[in-house]
């Protein structure tokens, strides 16, 4: 529980598919990329997310990423518009807008908390871009700090992750508190839109008012808790993917270099635009390199409905499937020097051969990340948009420590002096 990624490469020495034992239950994690390809892809109705009632956490969450069955089918369907290439080429303006006001805001040579300011960007473009909404500091502050707090309470780390949400741990009684005043900021945005005479087309109007040709709807607390996924889900992931790029390219000069030379020949002195992003094709590379290094969510689970066979070993219904993306982003069965930043890695020609699911920072399947076009943009343009205005020099620790839980935080706060070019 100190050192979970070192538990599981310990494990990989094992093999491709290892029971173990905690007192949450019988885990058996699938370590080769057919394995996690057969699960999330080709047998997706045989594993289906875990079911979180199962583990009291104080929440019981009902929106996309927790609900399975035909509850996640209907609300799949009821919110695909909002994400189609067309509406999601409509927010571009929009995250490169929040992300120039922002920079507005930074001044040349000031230290930032990149972690911090990308959370804050990410959030700004999210509540600008999906749900129409500008969200006050304070609203912003009570988000960030809940992300902070859900992913603390599910650290592997974390004493309370052993014990009933009801026992008072300080922990508990922190999680409970803040998560109850995330609760409220997002019912008030939702009576706020409810009380508007306008009808928009953005996800949160979607979400009040859309339904399937058989007539389904979303109920209450689904718009409720599906708003709460996306304003936690939604930045937080992007808002990591964006530090750890940025964190990569602040120590590989050449590969800066090689970026914004890119930027300049595809950009130029124009404001990048959703109509630059198919060329900004180094840029993308950058990217899938930073999130095969640092996946935001650095490990998916999933529960199978009746017992299953890998490798010849059984898997019991009720045991939980591990699919650690840390571990297979970084095995070197299929990735060369599988810890150097190489985004020359990513050229078709030195990827044709790799298993499709050796990389898989979104999921894949069925249940892939409803938002991977979008957070795909958002990085892309952001980065665009900063990189052309500031040099970015790592001053915190180069050699990260992790604080694992649902997301692949930095233990420690990741500085960086900015400088006007």
């Amino acid at each position: 529980m100190r050192n979970p990624f070192g538990f599981l490469e310990e494990i990989a020495s094992y093999g491709d598919v290892v029971q173990y034992r905690t007192v949450l239950g019988t885990f058996t994690a699938l370590l080769h990329p057919d394995h996690v390809e057969r699960v999330l892809l080709q047998e997706p109705n045989r594993f289906q997310q875990v079911d979180v009632a199962d583990f009291d956490m104080g929440i019981d969450p009902e929106g996309l990423v927790d609900v399975r069955g035909e509850q996640w089918r209907r609300q799949r369907t009821v919110m695909q518009p909002a994400f189609t290439m067309e509406r999601i080429q409509s927010y571009a303006d929009a995250m490169v807008e929040v992300t120039e006001d922002t920079a507005g805001e930074w001044t040349g040579g000031e230290t930032i908390r990149l972690d911090e300011a990308f959370s804050e960007l990410a959030l700004r473009i999210l509540t600008r871009s999906l749900f129409d909404l500008d969200v006050e500091s304070d609203d912003a502050d009570v988000i960030a700090r809940t992300a902070r707090v859900l992913n603390e309470q599910l650290a592997v780390g974390n004493p309370s992750v052993l014990l009933p949400s009801w026992v008072p741990t300080p922990s508990n009684r922190r999680f409970k508190r803040t998560y109850g005043e995330f609760v409220d900021r997002v019912d008030a945005m939702i009576a706020d839109r409810r009380e508007s005479p306008d009808i928009g087309d953005d996800l949160l109007s979607i979400l009040l008012h859309a339904q399937t040709d058989e007539g389904a709807t979303l109920s209450e607390t689904e718009v409720r808790d599906n708003m709460l996924t996306f304003l936690f889900a939604g930045h937080e992931t992007t808002s990591l993917g964006l530090t750890y790029t940025v964190l990569l390219l602040a120590q590989h000069d050449d590969e800066l270099e090689r970026v914004r030379a890119e930027h300049r020949e595809v950009i130029g002195d124009d404001d990048p635009g959703f109509e630059h992003v198919p060329r900004l094709t180094h840029t993308e590379r950058v990217i899938d390199e930073a999130l095969r290094l640092y996946p935001p969510i650095p490990t998916l689970f999933r529960e199978p409905m009746e017992p299953a066979a890998f490798d010849g070993y059984r898997v019991d219904s009720g045991s939980i499937l591990t699919l650690p993306q840390f571990t297979i982003h970084r095995d070197a069965r299929f990735w060369a020097d599988p810890m150097a930043f190489d985004p020359d890695r990513w050229r078709e020609e030195r990827s044709d051969d790799r298993p499709e699911y050796a990389y898989f920072p979104f999921g894949g399947g069925p249940r892939h990340c409803i938002g991977m076009r979008f957070a795909r943009l958002e990085m892309r343009l952001v980065l665009a948009a900063l990189l052309r205005q500031f040099d970015f020099e790592l001053v915190s620790d180069p050699d990260l420590e992790f604080d694992p839980g649902m997301t692949l935080r930095p233990a420690d706060p990741v500085r960086v002096r900015i400088d006007e070019r």
